[in-house]
This record gives C-alpha cells, sequence and structure tokens, in this order.
C-alpha cells in the first residue's frame, strides 16, 4: 500500500530521526565532503568500503547509519519532512547510500565480480528500468596528490553493459572525505551494477566508488539558521526499512561544521 492522499499521510505512523555530527571535517568552500567517519550520531562508521573485489550493500543496521524502525504489514515508506541546521552556511544532501566499492588505489584497475544486487532498494524493485535516478560518486578514503581521475564501467538502468563514465577528473589533490560527482554516459538515468574501476593521472591516494540514490537537498543559508522542508518540498521521496541514510555537505567555507538533520518518515 502506498500513502497518496493527506489523509494517508496523517493517518501514517511516522518516525523521527536525528543525524548529527558532532566533530568537524577540514572542506573546500562549495565542495562536496562525506562525514562518515566523523563523530556524532550516528557514530563514526568507517570511511574505506573495505571490498575492492565485489563491493558491499550498506544497510541501517551498519556501523554509522540512522536506525529505522520496521514498516508495518505492506506498507510504503516515505521522506515526509526534514529540519536541518549548521554551524556554518552549508548545503546537504540527503541518499540512500545504495552499494560501495573500494578503498582503490590511485592507479587501480578492478574489475568486480559476485556483486551483491542493490536493487530491492530502489522503488520498483527488479522491474526493469527500476535503478533509474541513482548516481554514481567518488569518496576520498586518503588524500591524493596529483589530478586523480577516475573511469567507472557500469550497467545502466535499462541492464545496457559496458557502460563507461570515461576518464573523470576529480580535481587537484583532494582532501579526506572529498566527494565528486561522476557523469553517466550520455542517455543513461541510472546504474544497475558496477563492472570495473580503473584510476589515473594521480601520484597517491584512495577512494571509494558510491551509488547513491538521492533523496532531498537543503541549504542552510547562514550558521545556526534552521530550514524546515514539508512533504511538498521533500517530494515524499519513498524510503525502505533498511535504507542506509548518507549525508554529504557543502560547506560555504572551510569547515563542515556542526550539521544538525532531523528526518520525519512516514509509513502506510
Amino acid at each position: 500500500m502506498a500513502i497518496t492522499t493527506l489523509d494517508g499521510y496523517i493517518a501514517g505512523a511516522k518516525e523521527r530521526i536525528n543525524w548529527v555530527k558532532t566533530a568537524t571535517r577540514t572542506t573546500v568552500a562549495a565542495g562536496y565532503f562525506s562525514l562518515f567517519d566523523i563523530a556524532g550520531s550516528p557514530g563514526a562508521g568507517t570511511l574505506s568500503a573495505g571490498n575492492t573485489a565485489n563491493g558491499v550493500v550498506h544497510t541501517d543496521a551498519t556501523t554509522g547509519y540512522r536506525s529505522i524502525a520496521a514498516f508495518g504489514g505492506g506498507a510504503t515508506g516515505y521522506v515526509s519532512a526534514i529540519d536541518f541546521t549548521a554551524s556554518v552556511a552549508c548545503r546537504f544532501i540527503l541518499f540512500d547510500r545504495l552499494f560501495t566499492c573500494g578503498a582503490y588505489a590511485f592507479n587501480a584497475n578492478t574489475a568486480l565480480a559476485s556483486q551483491p544486487s542493490f536493487l530491492g532498494r530502489v522503488p520498483g524493485g527488479n522491474a526493469a528500468g527500476c535503478a533509474n535516478n541513482t548516481e554514481l560518486w567518488a569518496e576520498a578514503v586518503t588524500a591524493f596528490t596529483g589530478n586523480q581521475t577516475w573511469n567507472v564501467t557500469y550497467t545502466n538502468q535499462a541492464g545496457t553493459a559496458s557502460r563507461t563514465t570515461g576518464a573523470t577528473g576529480i580535481g587537484a589533490a583532494p582532501t579526506v572525505g572529498r566527494c565528486f560527482r561522476l557523469p553517466l554516459q550520455a542517455g543513461d538515468t541510472g546504474v544497475s551494477l558496477v563492472t570495473n574501476v580503473a584510476g589515473g593521472t594521480g601520484t597517491a591516494g584512495t577512494a571509494n566508488i558510491n551509488v547513491l540514490r538521492r533523496l532531498v537537498s537543503g541549504r542552510c543559508g547562514a550558521a545556526n539558521f534552521m530550514d524546515t522542508l514539508d512533504m511538498l518540498r521533500t517530494g515524499m521521496r519513498q524510503i525502505f526499512a533498511d535504507s542506509a541514510l548518507y549525508v554529504l555537505i557543502a560547506a560555504d567555507s572551510t569547515s563542515s561544521g556542526a550539521p544538525d538533520i532531523d528526518i520525519e518518515i512516514v509509513n502506510g
């Protein structure tokens, strides 16, 4: 069953989840950074995916993510509201982290095999095209030297194999936690499988490759300013009881500050 009316939302079971980081990361102004390994609530996770051969599917039970309560039988969950503040002006993106592999050395050329499927965590399940609106991101695990590039081969949302990002630069000497979105091949709208990861140009550093599903984005326009997104502004994006909620922060300054996100999840 899905929530399709205001009455359905009002009657739905609701849960509030707080995501806050109490330590900070040195950032580059306007650049997206992961705070996955930073102290807070949830506690710090391990930045490296720890698996370059197959990759892993994280869930809300994996260390570093907030736990989500089970939905009622047959119920569908949604992100219905968000309150967001931070100690610095910044932008945030809330994702469901579907798949991660790494950490790959700067000069890696690794073919993956026996990858676990994440398609049960996208709307539509395993139906053709269900991986629409999924994204590829590189996440620096250790600092790079040189102008690093990544070329990721993948199967797209329609099941077409051997698609590629091409060799994509991620900037000069990215620091720990820096994240870059990798472009998909022309015409593609999502990723259903990562099959090869190749690095180049840089001279040191390691990174994960993530498949992410975007849920909500917003902005804290000034230090300690709060914005509230209701169901119209969140778009009631579907979420799952085992979703791995993952946040990227792009600060206006060179510190991530202390972001605080309160997330309402409704199911019915």
